[in-house]
C-alpha cells in the first residue's frame, strides 16, 4: 500500500480535504449456510466493462455510479480497464484482471468444493466515486436486487 507523501500536491490537498464518510456500525450478514453449500458473486470496484459494454465514464463529476454485469462464463483476459482513478498503478489489473476481478480463483474454488456455485453474473463498478450519493441511494439498492433475485448467498467485495 502506498503513502499519501507518494502522490503530486494536487491529489495530496484533495485527499486531506475530502469529506470521508464513516458507516457505524458497520452493516454485516452472518454467513447462513457453509460457502461449500453458497452461490458467490463478485462485486469490484476495478472499473472493468465487457469490450460490448458502454466504459465507465471517466468525466462524469463526482464519478460514474452505474455497474457493468459481467458473465460468470466471461474470460478475464478480454475485460477492459475504464477506471478512471489515476492514484494507483493500472498495469498490474490490465496485465491480470484476477488480480482485480478474481473470476478464474472463483471458478476454481467451486471446482473444489470450497463455493458451491456462481452467480451468472458479476458486479463491476467504479471506484474512485468522489461524490457516492447517487451510489448509495440509486445504483446499490439495484445492484443488491439483482444479485438476490439471482439467489446470491455471498458477495466477495474486491475494493480497488
Amino acid at each position: 500500500m502506498g503513502d499519501v507523501s507518494e502522490f503530486q500536491t494536487g491529489m495530496r490537498l484533495f485527499l486531506k480535504a475530502y469529506p470521508w464518510r464513516r458507516i457505524d456500525p458497520v452493516p454485516w450478514t452472518p454467513l447462513r449456510q457453509p460457502l461449500a453449500d453458497s452461490k458467490l458473486a463478485l462485486v469490484s470496484s476495478a472499473g472493468f466493462a465487457m469490450p460490448d459494454q458502454e466504459p465507465f465514464d471517466g468525466s462524469r463529476r463526482g464519478g460514474d455510479p452505474s455497474f457493468r454485469e459481467i458473465p460468470s462464463d466471461a474470460d478475464p483476459s478480454r475485460l477492459v480497464d475504464s477506471h478512471r482513478s489515476q492514484t494507483f498503478d493500472h498495469s498490474g489489473m490490465q496485465s491480470d484482471a484476477n488480480l482485480a476481478f478474481p473470476l478464474e480463483r472463483a471458478r476454481e474454488l467451486v471446482a473444489s468444493g470450497r463455493i458451491g456455485s456462481l452467480a451468472r453474473h458479476h458486479l463491476s463498478f467504479m471506484g474512485g466515486i468522489t461524490a457516492p450519493g447517487r451510489l448509495v441511494k440509486r445504483t446499490g439498492p439495484g445492484a443488491v436486487s439483482r444479485l438476490v433475485a439471482e439467489g446470491v448467498d455471498v458477495a466477495l467485495l474486491v475494493p480497488v
